[in-house]
């Protein structure tokens, strides 16, 4: 898309925007290009991409990136066998720990990779490689030290130095409180002069101490001597020195060899991150917008619900609705200057180059929108209070290049069409500009201040008039577009309500034709009807919305009162079940010791205590809805529901019968 126009819909804003949620240079650096694609397919695919990285974040919280640093050279090294440094090795190693970290974040076995199409191949190709973080790791403590345990041979070194730097330390220290020498000494302390151990004399008593003179203060007053009796010693220790920094290029060279095998992957690991960074900025910018995903229609067609531009506070900024494409194929839009118009017509080229990006775009669910070819523009900011020749051959200028590029699939937003010029000429010219796109068969929005363009998208097939709302009473733009409401003239009302005088204004109508006197009350007839039924078209959808929130509500209550109905029922079986089993297991115990009796009388006392334990049995009535057989005991539902349950009991010399109400 022609750069010129993004820089006119403020797309550069948005990607400084973007820019601020990545954590790594490659992915503030793929903000910072970031350009819009005209292939449908592809913005399928960027939009899709961004949906499942905000599905994460939902699921499972934000992956957490930081900056890496730009591996190119080492890699270079690496590739003809060379010795990378401390500071490199790690920044190597950091690669290789945040690939798998996101890894990690990325567990197949707690996610569907096939809800990832998209986001699962980019973390799958992610390599990492534990033992060699765990090696750099272990031998290096910070970009300016090797760990003393990265080999024995170093260990035995520096215990060494630690060693011989005390013995020296103690020689001096011994020469400096001796009676022998302490007239001679500047100041009780040991310092090192290129590398070695020295102390400070006072210059006048120098050749009183034998030794090697490495410094002499500023003054002149101090001379920085080696003494003779230490000299072996810091020979010794520099040597030591030496063999230390052998040992750690010899580590280095080792800790180098490690990334050999994995320079490929280290690219891969770089360029993955970076991207993977990329794409999580777009899903957390658009979070941060409270935006959603467009539908991509296949169909010349926009259908942006409730839309809001991302660069005005989304507290203050009016939402807007812009259907186009469907009954009509030009819009028209009139209004007060500072109405919104502009804005408008910004908004719509943003919404759709944020979107063609893969970004979310701040509008309502089911927002839809085409992918043009190209999205033309000609919008100025400067509003100056007359307008130049210079201004209006600007203009011209833009118009003529667009027409000479413009296809049937294209989207032309045009600002303050004609203007800069004879308003006769203006207009006219104007009204054949957007023939000449109708013609094409373009999608056109285009702002205008001339009534002759009002009046045309009235009686022109394809065309649509808009409007941005201006409140009389308050005299200030409500920045609302109303889509099929012609703008009406508020000269004469503002003027009244400013205080002119009657007679001027008497006078200022009296001028006007009856041709234009009748369209002007005809537009006001059709401003004021249309205002007022979207007026109540906003009441309906907002009692509508109260509706649907308290049906919903309804619903989760009703299911709600569902479930503990059902609860009630199931703990109310298990209740009946084990009062029935408590009962059969005493009937049992009584119809056994009837089996065994002959005595008549204690039969008929059994018998009466087994109608007694039956009689006994309660059954809570307001839960039980039906119970199921339990061996010899049987129990019917009598009525279809709370009604009576009979319970049976039988032996071969007994049935027992009772009824209870339910």
């Amino acid at each position: 898309m022609n750069t010129n126009y993004l820089e006119k819909l403020e797309f550069n804003k948005i990607k400084k925007m973007l820019s601020n949620f990545s954590h790594t240079y490659i992915g503030k650096n793929l903000s910072f290009n970031l350009e819009p694609s005209n292939n449908t397919d592809n913005v399928r695919k960027l939009l899709k991409e961004t949906q499942e990285a905000l599905d994460l974040i939902e699921r499972n919280s934000s992956p957490s990136f930081y900056e890496i640093a730009d591996i190119t050279i080492h890699l270079k090294k690496l590739e003809s066998n060379g010795c990378l440094s401390a500071k490199s090795l790690l920044e190597l190693s950091t690669i290789f720990k945040l690939a798998q970290e996101l890894k990690n974040y990325f567990n197949k076995d707690f996610i569907n990779l096939e809800d990832y199409p998209i986001l699962s191949e980019l973390f799958i190709n992610l390599y990492a490689n534990k033992s060699v973080i765990d090696k750099i790791s272990s031998c290096i403590i910070d970009e300016n030290t090797i760990d003393d345990n990265a080999s024995k041979t170093l260990l035995s070194i520096r215990k060494q130095q630690i060693k011989l730097e005390q013995d020296i330390r103690s020689k001096l220290n011994h020469m400096l409180h001796s009676s022998a020498y302490s007239k001679y000494i500047q100041e009780n302390i040991i310092t090192i002069r290129n590398d070695r151990f020295v102390i400070p004399i006072k210059e006048e008593y120098r050749s009183q101490v034998k030794g090697f003179i490495h410094d002499v203060s500023n003054a002149g007053s101090t001379i920085f001597i080696e003494p003779i009796s230490i000299f072996e010693m810091n020979n010794e220790l520099n040597q030591l020195k030496m063999d230390e920094t052998i040992e750690i290029e010899k580590i280095l060279q080792e800790l180098s060899s490690l990334f050999y095998p994995y320079v490929e992957q280290l690219k891969l690991d770089s360029s993955l991150i970076g991207k993977l960074d990329f794409i999580f900025s777009k899903a957390k910018f658009s979070k941060s917008l409270n935006a959603n995903m467009p539908i991509i229609s296949d169909k010349k067609e926009i259908n942006l619900i409730n839309a809001r531009h991302p660069l005005i506070d989304k507290n203050k900024v009016v939402p807007i609705s812009i259907p186009i494409g469907t009954n009509f194929s030009t819009l028209l839009i009139t209004g007060p200057n500072t109405g919104g118009k502009t804005v408008t017509l910004k908004t719509v080229g943003l919404l759709l180059c944020m979107a063609y990006s893969g970004l979310g775009i701040p509008a309502g669910e089911n927002s839809s929108i085409y992918v043009f070819d190209e999205i033309f523009t000609d919008i100025g900011d400067d509003q100056s209070i007359s307008d130049s020749l210079s201004t209006f051959s600007s203009h011209i200028t833009n118009i003529v290049e667009i027409t000479k590029r413009v296809t049937k699939n294209s989207l032309v937003l045009v600002d303050e069409l004609g203007s800069g010029t004879d308003p006769v000429e203006g207009a006219n010219l104007a009204i054949s500009i957007l023939d000449y796109f109708k013609q094409v068969n373009c999608i056109t929005i285009a702002t205008t201040h001339y009534q002759e363009l009002k009046q045309y998208a009235l009686v022109t097939e394809g065309f649509e008039n808009a409007s941005v709302e201006f409140d009389i009473n308050t005299l200030s733009p409500t920045y609302k577009l109303l889509v099929g409401i012609p703008g009406k003239s508020n000269a004469f009302a503002i003027s009244q309500k400013l205080g002119l005088s009657s007679s001027i204004l008497d006078k200022a109508k009296s001028l006007m034709t009856s041709d234009e006197i009748n369209i002007e009350e005809l537009l006001k007839s059709i401003y004021d009807d249309k205002s007022l039924i979207e007026k109540e078209k906003l009441e309906i959808e907002q009692q509508y919305n109260q509706v649907t929130l308290l049906k919903k509500s309804l619903e989760r209550d009703n299911s709600l009162l569902k479930k503990q109905e059902k609860d009630l029922i199931d703990n109310a079986k298990i209740k009946a079940r084990n009062i029935l089993l408590d009962a059969k297991e005493e009937a049992s115990e009584i119809i056994k010791q009837i089996n065994q009796s002959t005595d008549s009388k204690k039969i008929n006392n059994l018998r009466n205590k087994l109608n007694t334990k039956i009689k006994d049995i309660q059954l809570d009535s307001n839960n039980v809805e039906s119970l199921e057989t339990v061996n010899s005991i049987k129990v019917e539902e009598i009525r279809s529901k709370y009604g009576s349950v009979c319970i049976y009991i039988w032996t071969k010399w007994y049935c027992a019968f009772t009824c209870y109400k339910i």
